[in-house]
């Protein structure tokens, strides 16, 4: 009997072990649930210990503090080599070197919002902000868009108090 139960216990075993190829390389390593195939579950990512999403590259950053104090030159440069005809390869070079900015981080302050009466003073700082050019005027609208939803909630919480004091003065259960 001790055959037949080590046999057992040898095909428990089989089934219990990943497919083959789907060992992992270094089993102290960390690894994701995969399926039978071998590929990753939905919602799970290959590396979990990896980038968190929206870090930016090292050299990207680098390069764009490098060029923030040249864009001028640059634009000049560009400017002179499209007029001498040779417009595509400066614009492919400027590609490959930096690509296309999106959704840096803001250096500008936003004033404390507490109430609606701190609303008004925000605005004015955006503004002031956007005329000296220390914000784009996207990130102006942005920065707007945030305060509008602000204000917004305010109202709604402020409508909510309002209704409620009506209701218990009226004694109306909600």
């Amino acid at each position: 009997m001790p055959v037949d139960d080590q046999q057992i216990s040898a095909e428990i075993a089989a089934e219990e072990a990943p497919p083959e190829g789907c060992e992992p390389a270094n089993s102290l390593r960390m690894q994701v649930l995969r399926n039978a195939e071998g590929q990753f579950l939905k919602g799970q990512s290959g590396n979990p210990a990896g980038r968190v999403p929206g870090t930016r590259n090292r050299a990207t950053m680098i390069v764009e503090q490098l060029l923030d104090g040249a864009s001028p030159e640059l634009a000049r440069d560009a400017l002179s080599m499209a007029r001498s005809g040779d417009s595509p390869l400066m614009r492919q070079i400027l590609r490959s070197i930096i690509g296309p900015r999106r959704h840096r981080p803001s250096s500008f302050a936003l004033p404390p919002l507490r109430n609606a009466a701190d609303v008004a003073p925000a605005i004015a700082a955006i503004v002031a902000a956007a005329a000296e050019g220390a914000i784009s005027t996207a990130e102006a609208s942005e920065i707007s868009q945030v305060i509008e939803r602000y204000m917004r909630a305010v109202e709604a919480g402020e409508i909510e108090a309002r209704l409620q004091r009506l209701e218990s003065v009226n004694g109306i259960a909600s």
